[in-house]
């Protein structure tokens, strides 16, 4: 059979498309994306087939020719526009100490460089440094890039501050070593590095961990700088600045801004330099951020009211938004007040020199008039931008002792018309804060006194005056009348914030006054009438310290927000901070923001600080806690290195703390705390019921309770970390009845099998009633698990 060939298949014919568009075509729909996937790129021009195959080899090419970056495998985007996130790295800082973020990988050249915006608060993070890999959110702002950041990739190990120790391995080689100066860690480090043979035994050094090289035994660790040494009075302060990050110094460009400033005149000003303006503050003041002035007001509508005036320093004409000084403040944040020094946040050019209110000098002011009727209440006040002149500077002791009657040589001459109309008028402002009711806690506060080597010669409380309290209340006016009026003008801003205590701390507070007999209602809301029901219904008893102590652990830590919450403690609607711009760069913000609602020039809020103000508020909130965690520290080691000599000598305290590794105690002449390791009780095995606040034996259920009076005996002092560690010299309280029993522990149930070896005097026989919620089993003594020192 012969096969006839079929005739051919006739080709499908095409789909039909639009066809490809060319370059330029293609680059003007990209011209302003920020991603575009080529699937819909294809789709918006028709095509399908191998058009859609030609499209994406046509983008590769424009990529490669440095016309459009690609973004990921499908993805291109205009050159020269970044993502909405993507990864990233930090591969520079200018002059002024800006980071910048370049997208992609460090040596992609095409993309533009990106400014890294303040952390957030809710970014769990040490803050990135070159080098490091940041997943970010990218934004336009004008004509720059700006790289919020969401996560840190990949970050080096962070900084360690310790003291060098010289030793010998086994052959006689030498090795330096590095002890850790931080109280909650127990690590120590082998130095590696450059220029380790001209180091000393007992220098202070800065040194990066390099972590993962050594399974066991110490870390290499390497040498970053020498800070310090350990025989130097001031190096307390030194290790905090270093082990905390403060900035230190200014910049040139800073400087350079700062020295070149002029004093101001009248252009565009109220002149205020008639009204006696003073200036109160402490003796040892270098920076004069506020003046006040009062009189009786004399419009027959207002009896018995008073006229206050506060001036405060126009930091805002000096310090311009993006300026280099501009900068440098907002990196710092606030001044740092440390035993030995200050790390002002403005050079001392300004901080002590063009922007203090000083004595008989004209100054910049952003004033404010309040005016205020006989019951204390606020009712008008005006903003204006002057020049003043200080017609007095006086020490709060000064003006207190002329209003008790001891003027001196400087202050009787101004008695009459100035002094006594200002405490006439806080006599005024008394009734309305009485009225309001903020919080009564009283918090005390310790002076380290040095001398010129920078050793400590005492430690005092610091004494609270009626001329303090003027002065807090005009402020707090002051800055409530800021608060008002930007809300007023609509003008957002930065509050202070302080809100309410949460449920769980109310439980806790509620479940201590519990173990002294004091009633505490948890399902009623917190106020502050209640809490200073509470406080002064105890003022004279003898629990008067510690619940003034546990009330204050209860509230809230006060923060910084664009977001208005009030403020819990003061009781107040509204609050921001206005009235310390050389110290606060919060203060700052709101003069400019001020300037800018109000119209009283053009050096106000910038449409970018707008934008910002949230961040603004997160940074400088982590930059006040950063201060004050190396203040404390700082104070901590030089209270430490005070005490030292006095090791083996007794002193009264208090406990301010129960854990379940030990009794916090504070030493009422001092203030200094310490610590009694619960192994150094070893008349008995305690327990800690948090429930209770208490150590309780487990045989004779005697308790160390908080709150309670105990004398201790100071058997170590650590001026490095600042630690103190005490023994117990007075007796616990014995056992209460009325109080749960803690569960036995093993060694218990031992002894009452075998009555000779039971303590007499303990609680009535029998055996426990089981665990008692709340309360952990802690062994002491000797044979204990709980015998590990926790310095």
């Amino acid at each position: 059979m012969i096969k006839i060939p079929k005739p051919p298949r006739s080709p499908t014919p095409p789909r039909s498309s639009a066809g490809l568009p060319d370059d330029d075509t293609l680059l003007e729909a990209l011209s302003a994306a920020r991603e575009v996937d080529v699937n819909d790129l294809a789709r918006k021009f028709g095509l399908k087939g191998d058009d859609r195959r030609a499209l994406r080899q046509r983008l590769k090419a424009l990529s490669d020719a440095g016309k459009l970056d690609k973004r990921g495998r499908k993805t291109f985007g205009a050159q020269g526009v970044l993502p909405d996130t993507g990864a990233g790295t930090v591969v520079s800082q200018d002059v002024d100490g800006e980071l910048w973020v370049k997208w992609g990988k460090d040596d992609n050249d095409k993309s533009p460089l990106a400014r890294l915006a303040p952390l957030k608060k809710s970014a769990q993070q040490t803050p990135p440094g070159l080098g490091d890999r940041v997943y970010v959110r990218f934004e336009k702002a004008g004509d720059e890039w700006i790289a919020h950041l969401i996560k840190v990739l990949d970050q080096g190990a962070p900084k360690v501050i310790g003291v060098v120790r010289k030793t010998k391995k086994a052959k006689g080689q030498p090795e330096i070593r590095l002890e850790s100066v931080n109280r909650k860690s127990k690590e120590n480090y082998v130095l590696t590095g450059a220029d380790l043979d001209k180091l000393k035994d007992g220098d202070v050094v800065m040194a990066r961990p390099q972590g993962g090289l050594t399974r066991y035994g110490p870390q290499p660790a390497t040498l970053i700088e020498v800070v310090g040494h350990e025989t130097d009075p001031k190096v307390g302060s030194v290790m905090a600045v270093h082990a905390h990050g403060l900035p230190i110094g200014f910049k040139t460009s800073t400087e350079d801004e700062a020295k070149s400033a002029t004093a101001p005149d009248l252009k565009g000003r109220t002149d205020l330099r008639d009204l006696p303006f003073v200036t109160i503050d402490p003796m040892d003041a270098k920076d004069h951020d506020d003046a006040v002035y009062a009189h009786p007001d004399d419009d027959e509508a207002n009896p018995g009211g008073y006229v206050v005036w506060v001036a405060i320093a126009d930091v805002a004409h000096y310090v311009k938004p993006g300026s280099s000084l501009d900068r440098d403040a907002r990196e710092k944040g606030n001044s740092t007040y440390l035993p030995d020094r200050v790390e002002p946040m403005l050079p001392h050019v300004l901080s002590s020199g063009l922007c203090s209110l000083q004595e008989n000098e004209n100054r910049a002011t952003l004033a404010v008039r309040m005016v205020f009727d006989a019951s204390g209440t606020k009712i008008a006040h005006k903003f204006v931008r002057g020049l003043m002149r200080s017609a007095a500077k006086l020490s709060y002791e000064q003006a207190q002792s002329a209003i008790d009657g001891e003027p001196d040589d400087k202050t009787a001459p101004l008695l009459e018309g100035l002094l006594k109309p200002l405490w006439a008028a806080h006599a005024c402002l008394t009734k309305g804060r009485n009225v309001r009711g903020p919080l009564h806690i009283h918090s005390p506060e310790r002076k380290v006194h040095l001398d010129k080597e920078g050793n400590v010669i005492a430690i005092e409380p610091r004494v609270s005056l009626e001329a303090h309290g003027l002065i807090e209340e005009m402020m707090i006016q002051a800055n409530v009348s800021a608060a008002e009026t930007l809300e007023k003008h609509k003008s957002p801003l930065i509050y202070r914030v302080h809100e309410a205590p949460s449920l769980e701390k109310i439980t806790n507070l509620a479940d201590f006054l519990h173990t002294i007999g004091l009633p505490w209602n948890k399902g009623e809301a917190p106020n502050t009438q209640r809490f200073n029901k509470l406080l002064d219904s105890q003022r004279e008893g003898p629990h008067s310290e510690i619940i003034n102590e546990v009330v204050l652990r209860t509230q809230m830590q006060a923060h910084y927000s664009a977001e208005n919450f009030g403020h819990f403690g003061l009781n107040l609607d509204r609050y921001a901070h206005f009235t310390s711009p050389i110290r606060r760069y919060a203060d700052l913000i709101v003069h400019r923001a001020l300037i800018r609602a109000l119209k009283l020039g053009d050096d106000g809020l910038t449409d970018y600080e707008v934008k910002s103000l949230s961040d603004t508020a997160d940074h400088i909130t982590a930059t006040e806690r950063r201060s004050m965690a190396a203040e404390r520290e700082a104070i901590e080691r030089y209270i430490a290195a005070y005490l030292e000599e006095h090791v083996g000598a007794n002193f009264a305290g208090r406990i301010v703390g129960v854990t379940r590794f030990g009794l916090f105690v504070r030493l009422l002449d001092t203030g200094a705390d310490g610590i009694v390791p619960v192994s150094s009780l070893r008349d008995d095995y305690y327990i800690h019921d948090d429930k209770a606040h208490a150590l309780v034996g487990e045989r004779t259920h005697q308790r160390w309770r908080l709150g309670g009076s105990i004398v201790v005996k100071l058997k170590e002092a650590m001026p490095l970390t600042g630690g103190l560690v005490f023994e117990a010299i007075s007796e616990p309280e014995p056992h209460d009845p009325n109080m749960p029993r803690p569960r036995l522990g093993a060694r218990v149930r031992a002894d009452s099998r075998n009555p000779s070896r039971r303590p007499t005097g303990g609680p009535p026989k029998g055996p426990s009633k089981g665990r008692v919620k709340g309360v952990t089993e802690k062994k002491a003594g000797r044979g204990g698990k709980g015998g590990k020192k926790r310095r």
